[in-house]
C-alpha cells in the first residue's frame, strides 16, 4: 500500500477548527463517535471542480486524516490530489459565512469560491 500523503499537505486554519467545534458540539451525541469533517473535490460547478464538505461519522481506510485541535478533517486520496498546499478557512464576513479552501492550485474560481478549474 502506498503511504498516505504527509498531512501537512492540506492544512486547516484556526478559525475553520474553531468553526467546527462549535458545529461538533451542537450534535446530538452519537454511538459511533464525534464525527469529522469530510471535504471532497467533486466534478462540476460552474468551473469544473467543486468543493464539498460533510459531516461524517465513517472513516475509510485510505482517507487522509487531518487532526486540527480538538476536531478532525478527512480528506479522500483522489481530492487530496487537488488539495496538496491548500488551506480549509472559515469566512464570516458580510457575504455570509461559510467554510472555503485556499488553494493555490486553482487556476480560477467562481465568486462564491466553492468550484474551482485547475490547468
Amino acid at each position: 500500500m502506498p503511504p498516505a500523503p504527509a498531512t501537512e499537505s492540506f492544512r486547516v486554519s484556526d478559525a475553520a477548527a474553531c468553526r467546527l467545534r462549535e458545529i461538533l458540539d451542537e450534535q446530538p451525541a452519537s454511538p459511533g463517535g464525534e464525527p469529522a469533517l469530510r471535504v471532497s473535490v467533486e466534478a462540476g460547478g460552474c468551473n469544473g471542480f467543486q468543493y464539498k464538505f460533510a459531516l461524517d461519522g465513517e472513516s475509510r481506510p485510505d482517507d487522509i486524516v487531518i487532526p486540527a485541535g480538538t476536531v478532525r478533517v478527512v480528506v479522500d486520496p483522489a481530492s487530496m490530489d487537488l488539495l496538496s498546499g491548500a488551506e480549509l478557512h472559515f469566512d464570516d464576513s458580510l457575504m455570509g459565512a461559510h467554510f472555503t479552501v485556499r488553494n493555490p492550485n486553482a487556476a480560477s474560481s467562481c465568486g462564491c469560491g466553492t468550484s474551482f478549474s485547475v490547468e
